[in-house]
């Protein structure tokens, strides 16, 4: 058998090495920890040690990827075993928040620095805001956090119920990384909740999205982050997408003004959004057939041909894979163990 090498990239050795000083900052485990006690004692669970262990996360049963992990750290030498009890308390110390930094001061960096080159269509940034609902371990703490789901069945309500909470995430489409994930409770709607992520757009970025998403407010939030959107349009939405519609024909292309529905100007001037804007419809044929209607800010025929929308709108699935990957490869809804204690406890 012959064993090919490859470098390691440049990117992915400076992310490392960002990474490794982050996590050994006194400064960042301070503000990561539940109280200021917690980590000061000599334990093989020390606070970077568990952070590494946590961002390998793996289905294995706790204890023995436990096992692996310290294995090799300790390179062939004898090491003390330590429980999978022993994580779990140990995790309930920190805070969630210090993988919110690590992803907001470490990862994005290193992703977009300007030695790194990134995917781009026509010179934009491609994002996705979507959420999915998750299963939560049965607690009556989770389930006033977050909410109950009454379960049914073909033949009606079970008489069961469990906790269930909305995974929102930002996602840069084509260089496939999540920005930005929140998990509040299910009776947030999609919508209210996307609009509060739409700070982390940046001007000249482009946020593509579901029927559900597309409404004049959304539109008008997104412009007001100097950014352009993509939106899928319902048969029942904009009079412009129903007579697209209604001709059927694919490749077509028309700018028109919307104006805010009365029902929302309220709304608008409350968030200091414009009354009218001028929005482009684009039509363009599925593989399936079916005709498919896009309203975007991009006016522009010339700089954003009306052929090149189906295969950006195609980009947008990769956002649905991400949601499953998050719940299959890490799988997120199976939970095997928990501490008595608060919410923020179960691991």
């Amino acid at each position: 058998m012959r064993s090919i090498l490859h470098d390691i990239p440049a990117h992915l050795i400076t992310l490392v090495e960002v990474l490794r000083a982050k996590l050994r900052d006194p400064n960042f485990l301070a503000r990561h920890r539940v109280r200021p006690e917690d980590f000061t004692r000599h334990r093989q669970l020390t606070f970077p040690v568990l952070m590494l262990f946590i961002l390998q996360k793996t289905i294995k049963s706790i204890q023995r990827h436990l096992h692996e992990f310290l294995d090799n750290l300790a390179q062939g030498e004898i090491f003390e075993p330590v429980t999978s009890g022993a994580v779990t308390h140990a995790r309930a110390k920190l805070k969630d928040t210090a993988f919110v930094e690590l992803n907001r001061d470490c990862v994005l960096p290193t992703v977009y620095a300007p030695e790194h080159p990134i995917q781009r269509w026509r010179g934009h940034r491609l994002f996705g805001i979507d959420s999915s609902l998750m299963r939560l371990p049965d607690s009556e703490e989770l389930g006033q956090a977050f909410g109950w789901k009454e379960s049914s069945n073909q033949k009606g309500a079970t008489g069961t119920r469990y906790p269930e909470g909305r995974l929102s995430v930002v996602y840069d489409l084509l260089n496939r990384i999540g920005h930005e994930a929140r998990l509040e409770p299910s009776t947030l709607g999609e919508v209210a909740l996307a609009m509060q992520q739409l700070e982390y757009l940046q001007p000249g970025d482009i946020e593509i999205n579901d029927r559900g998403f597309s409404g004049y407010v959304y539109f008008a939030m997104v412009l007001q982050r100097g950014a352009h959107f993509i939106g899928r349009c319902s048969t029942g939405s904009f009079l412009a997408a129903q007579e697209m519609f209604r001709l059927n024909r694919a490749n077509h292309s028309k700018v028109v003004w919307l104006f805010a529905p009365s029902d929302q100007k309220a709304e608008c001037r409350r968030l200091g959004l414009p009354l009218k804007m001028k929005v482009r419809f684009v039509s363009v044929r599925l593989p399936t057939g079916e005709l498919e209607v896009l309203a975007t800010s991009l006016l522009d025929e010339a700089g954003y041909p009306t052929e090149e929308f189906l295969t950006v709108d195609h980009w947008r699935w990769g956002h649905e894979t991400y949601h499953l990957m998050l719940k299959g490869r890490l799988d997120l809804e199976n939970f095997s163990g928990r501490t008595g204690g608060p919410a923020h406890d179960y691991c």
